[in-house]
Protein backbone atom coordinates (compact mmCIF):
# COMPACT_ATOMS: atom_id res chain seq x y z
CA UNK A 1 0.00 0.00 0.00
CA UNK A 2 1.22 3.37 -0.71
CA UNK A 3 2.74 5.46 1.85
CA UNK A 4 3.76 9.19 1.60
CA UNK A 5 7.40 10.04 2.60
CA UNK A 6 7.31 12.79 5.77
CA UNK A 7 9.93 14.93 2.83
CA UNK A 8 7.46 14.47 0.31
CA UNK A 9 4.30 14.66 1.93
CA UNK A 10 3.65 18.37 0.99
CA UNK A 11 3.88 17.73 -2.45
CA UNK A 12 0.33 16.23 -1.82
CA UNK A 13 -1.06 18.39 0.81
CA UNK A 14 -2.80 21.70 -1.19
CA UNK A 15 -6.24 21.47 -2.13
CA UNK A 16 -7.39 20.96 -5.62
CA UNK A 17 -11.23 22.02 -5.95
CA UNK A 18 -13.85 21.16 -3.22
CA UNK A 19 -10.97 19.78 -0.84
CA UNK A 20 -9.74 17.70 -3.43
CA UNK A 21 -6.11 17.21 -4.76
CA UNK A 22 -4.53 19.42 -6.36
CA UNK A 23 -2.87 19.73 -9.87
CA UNK A 24 0.61 19.50 -8.48
CA UNK A 25 -0.38 16.84 -6.57
CA UNK A 26 -1.65 14.70 -9.26
CA UNK A 27 1.74 15.25 -11.21
CA UNK A 28 3.68 13.96 -8.05
CA UNK A 29 1.21 11.51 -7.93
CA UNK A 30 1.68 10.42 -11.97
CA UNK A 31 5.06 10.43 -11.34
CA UNK A 32 5.12 7.56 -8.28
CA UNK A 33 3.04 5.70 -10.12
CA UNK A 34 5.42 5.95 -13.37
CA UNK A 35 8.08 4.71 -10.63
CA UNK A 36 6.12 1.90 -9.90
CA UNK A 37 5.13 0.73 -13.42
CA UNK A 38 8.62 0.70 -14.86
CA UNK A 39 10.43 -0.09 -12.04
CA UNK A 40 12.70 2.73 -10.77
CA UNK A 41 13.12 5.88 -8.14
CA UNK A 42 13.80 9.12 -9.34
CA UNK A 43 16.54 10.51 -7.70
CA UNK A 44 17.66 14.03 -7.22
CA UNK A 45 21.12 15.90 -6.86
CA UNK A 46 21.92 19.51 -6.33
CA UNK A 47 24.74 21.37 -5.18
CA UNK A 48 22.09 22.59 -2.28
CA UNK A 49 21.36 19.06 -1.42
CA UNK A 50 24.98 17.64 -2.02
CA UNK A 51 26.07 20.12 0.83
CA UNK A 52 23.56 19.17 3.11
CA UNK A 53 24.80 15.60 2.86
CA UNK A 54 28.32 16.32 3.52
CA UNK A 55 27.92 18.67 6.31
CA UNK A 56 25.47 17.08 8.50
CA UNK A 57 27.71 15.95 10.90
CA UNK A 58 29.11 19.74 11.04
CA UNK A 59 25.44 20.87 11.22
CA UNK A 60 24.74 18.83 14.05
CA UNK A 61 27.83 19.90 15.88
CA UNK A 62 26.74 24.11 15.79
CA UNK A 63 23.59 23.23 16.84
CA UNK A 64 24.78 21.17 19.97
CA UNK A 65 27.16 24.09 20.42
CA UNK A 66 24.23 26.71 20.73
CA UNK A 67 22.21 24.16 22.89
CA UNK A 68 24.84 23.05 24.57
CA UNK A 69 23.27 19.38 24.29
CA UNK A 70 25.00 16.07 22.67
CA UNK A 71 22.30 15.48 20.01
CA UNK A 72 23.32 12.41 17.83
CA UNK A 73 21.79 11.78 13.98
CA UNK A 74 18.89 9.42 14.21
CA UNK A 75 18.81 6.53 12.82
CA UNK A 76 15.75 4.86 12.93
CA UNK A 77 12.60 5.06 10.45
CA UNK A 78 9.11 4.85 11.67
CA UNK A 79 6.32 4.39 9.90
CA UNK A 80 2.07 3.92 10.75
CA UNK A 81 -0.29 3.57 7.94
CA UNK A 82 0.00 6.50 6.14
CA UNK A 83 3.67 7.98 6.27
CA UNK A 84 7.13 6.73 7.02
CA UNK A 85 9.81 9.05 7.76
CA UNK A 86 13.00 9.64 9.33
CA UNK A 87 13.79 12.37 11.69
CA UNK A 88 16.88 14.03 12.01
CA UNK A 89 17.22 14.59 15.97
CA UNK A 90 14.53 13.15 18.47
CA UNK A 91 15.34 14.48 22.02
CA UNK A 92 13.04 12.11 23.64
CA UNK A 93 9.91 14.45 23.69
CA UNK A 94 10.74 16.80 20.67
CA UNK A 95 11.94 16.46 16.98
CA UNK A 96 14.40 18.69 15.29
CA UNK A 97 15.00 18.82 11.62
CA UNK A 98 18.32 19.95 10.00
CA UNK A 99 18.15 22.02 7.12
CA UNK A 100 22.05 23.56 6.38
CA UNK A 101 21.86 26.31 4.35
CA UNK A 102 23.47 26.79 1.23
CA UNK A 103 25.16 30.35 2.15
CA UNK A 104 25.15 33.36 3.82
CA UNK A 105 22.15 34.93 1.42
CA UNK A 106 19.73 31.95 1.61
CA UNK A 107 20.66 31.58 5.13
CA UNK A 108 17.19 33.03 7.21
CA UNK A 109 17.93 35.37 10.16
CA UNK A 110 14.48 35.37 10.92
CA UNK A 111 12.42 32.56 11.78
CA UNK A 112 9.73 33.95 9.71
CA UNK A 113 11.87 33.64 6.88
CA UNK A 114 12.67 30.02 7.40
CA UNK A 115 8.62 29.21 7.24
CA UNK A 116 7.82 26.98 4.54
CA UNK A 117 4.85 24.96 4.07
CA UNK A 118 6.88 21.80 2.47
CA UNK A 119 8.99 21.64 5.70
CA UNK A 120 5.76 22.47 8.01
CA UNK A 121 4.11 19.22 6.63
CA UNK A 122 7.34 16.95 7.04
CA UNK A 123 7.73 18.05 10.76
CA UNK A 124 3.87 17.57 11.33
CA UNK A 125 4.40 14.02 10.01
CA UNK A 126 7.56 13.39 12.42
CA UNK A 127 5.11 14.57 15.19
CA UNK A 128 2.74 11.79 14.16
CA UNK A 129 5.23 9.13 14.23
CA UNK A 130 7.26 9.85 17.09
CA UNK A 131 3.53 10.94 19.20
CA UNK A 132 5.06 14.35 20.24
CA UNK A 133 3.98 18.00 20.66
CA UNK A 134 7.22 19.80 19.38
CA UNK A 135 8.94 20.12 16.35
CA UNK A 136 11.16 22.62 14.83
CA UNK A 137 13.45 23.39 11.97
CA UNK A 138 17.08 24.26 12.64
CA UNK A 139 18.26 26.11 9.84
CA UNK A 140 22.30 25.99 10.01
CA UNK A 141 24.66 27.87 8.67
CA UNK A 142 28.17 26.18 8.44
CA UNK A 143 31.30 26.10 5.94
CA UNK A 144 30.95 24.98 2.47
CA UNK A 145 32.92 22.47 1.00
CA UNK A 146 35.59 23.96 -1.54
CA UNK A 147 34.58 21.75 -4.11
CA UNK A 148 31.06 22.81 -4.09
CA UNK A 149 31.63 26.73 -4.22
CA UNK A 150 32.55 26.80 -7.71
CA UNK A 151 32.27 30.79 -9.14
CA UNK A 152 30.94 31.94 -6.01
CA UNK A 153 31.57 34.83 -3.29
CA UNK A 154 33.57 32.82 -1.19
CA UNK A 155 32.75 35.11 1.51
CA UNK A 156 29.45 33.62 1.82
CA UNK A 157 30.23 30.31 1.87
CA UNK A 158 33.31 30.90 4.77
CA UNK A 159 31.18 31.46 7.87
CA UNK A 160 32.63 29.95 10.78
CA UNK A 161 34.17 33.43 11.88
CA UNK A 162 30.81 34.36 12.64
CA UNK A 163 29.08 33.85 16.15
CA UNK A 164 27.45 30.60 16.40
CA UNK A 165 24.15 31.30 17.57
CA UNK A 166 23.91 33.39 14.88
CA UNK A 167 24.15 30.56 12.67
CA UNK A 168 21.29 28.61 13.89
CA UNK A 169 17.67 29.74 13.53
CA UNK A 170 14.60 28.18 14.53
CA UNK A 171 10.92 27.69 13.11
CA UNK A 172 8.92 26.00 15.56
CA UNK A 173 5.96 24.11 15.57
CA UNK A 174 3.24 22.70 17.94
CA UNK A 175 1.29 19.75 16.93
CA UNK A 176 -2.22 19.65 15.86
CA UNK A 177 -4.34 16.66 15.56
CA UNK A 178 -6.66 18.18 12.96
CA UNK A 179 -4.30 18.57 10.31
CA UNK A 180 -3.23 15.22 10.88
CA UNK A 181 -6.67 13.72 9.89
CA UNK A 182 -6.14 16.30 6.98
CA UNK A 183 -2.67 14.26 6.23
CA UNK A 184 -4.83 10.61 6.31
CA UNK A 185 -7.44 11.95 3.79
CA UNK A 186 -5.34 13.60 1.64
CA UNK A 187 -3.18 10.28 1.92
CA UNK A 188 -6.53 8.26 1.17
CA UNK A 189 -7.33 10.79 -2.12
CA UNK A 190 -3.78 9.81 -3.38
CA UNK A 191 -3.74 6.19 -3.34
CA UNK A 192 -7.50 6.56 -5.13
CA UNK A 193 -5.82 8.24 -8.08
CA UNK A 194 -2.32 6.47 -8.16
CA UNK A 195 -4.70 3.58 -8.36
CA UNK A 196 -6.50 4.84 -11.40
CA UNK A 197 -3.08 6.04 -13.02
CA UNK A 198 -1.33 3.02 -12.67
CA UNK A 199 -4.68 1.21 -14.58
CA UNK A 200 -4.67 4.09 -17.19
CA UNK A 201 -1.31 3.37 -18.25
CA UNK A 202 -1.86 -0.02 -18.15
CA UNK A 203 -4.94 0.08 -20.25
CA UNK A 204 -3.36 2.95 -22.91
CA UNK A 205 -0.13 0.10 -23.38
CA UNK A 206 -2.20 -2.55 -23.90
CA UNK A 207 -3.64 -3.39 -27.86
Amino acid sequence: MLKFRASSLGEIMTNGKGDGLSAGAKTHIEKLAKEFVYGYDRTFSSKYTDKGLQVEDQSIDLLNSVLFTSYTKNTERKENDWITGECDIFTGGQIIDIKSSWSLETFPCLSEHGADSGYEWQLRAYMMLWDVDKASIAYCLVDTPDDLIGYENRAYHKVSHINPELRVTFVDYQRDKDLEEKIKVKVEQAREYYAQVIEKIANQHTR
